[in-house]
């Protein structure tokens, strides 16, 4: 990583845990991987928006959730004219940043924007995925599970309420979303793991997941 874009985020990156710098990481490294099986794309454009696309990280209890992507953007902006982008590689890493974000709702236009909604959407699945949901749900005071009805099986989906319910509401219905064909495989292979983890944890509370 270029070192001015690391001295940036040593300044502005949260500590959330499932924020983190860790989190970037990986989102550039699955950017890459997508990239690599995908039409030529900017590979500047990928590596500032991998790297910039949390700049504003709000709860997401935050009445301003939806907004996030685009304040992100916005002070990325500065940063991106400082290393030497052109205006038109700072307006698709904006575009790409803004369309990120799954509460923000803006359907991705470019293939750099594809290839990062994509590679952020991927690192809610597998083994980190499954680390991150419970890391969230465990910072606002969500309990895992429902003990009388772990998997809804007679209740509504409460994600705002239970961690598991959140693999329902959305993480299993991720692969689904993806826009590039190398993200669709890369997630249906970590939404694997998820479902052997329900199955395990199903096992252990001997309770049905019910079709999950």
């Amino acid at each position: 990583m270029h070192d001015a874009l690391a001295q940036f985020l040593l300044r502005t990156t949260t500590q959330d845990s499932a924020h983190d710098i860790g989190h970037l990481h990986r989102v550039w490294r699955n950017a890459q991987i997508i990239a690599d099986q995908e039409p030529p794309s900017d590979r500047v454009v990928l590596l500032h928006a991998a790297y910039l696309h949390d700049l504003v990280n709000l709860p997401k209890s935050h009445p301003d959730r939806a907004n996030a992507s685009a304040r992100s953007a916005e002070k990325a902006k500065p940063f991106s004219r400082d290393q030497g982008l052109s205006s038109a590689q700072i307006d698709a890493t904006c575009h790409t940043i803004v369309a990120h974000s799954f509460s923000a709702n803006v359907t991705p236009q470019t293939l750099e924007a594809k290839i990062i909604q994509d590679a952020d959407r991927i690192d809610a699945l597998g083994a980190v995925g499954l680390a991150r949901c419970f890391a969230v749900s465990g910072a606002l005071g969500r309990p895992l599970f429902d003990p009388a009805d772990p998997f809804a099986t007679t209740r509504a989906l409460d994600d705002q309420s239970f961690a598991i319910d959140h693999f329902a509401v959305k993480l299993l219905r991720l692969p689904e979303t993806m826009k590039t064909t190398a993200g669709r495989d890369l997630a249906a292979q970590r939404a694997d793991i998820l479902r052997t983890y329900l199955n395990d944890l199903a096992h252990e509370l001997n309770f049905p997941v019910s079709g999950w």
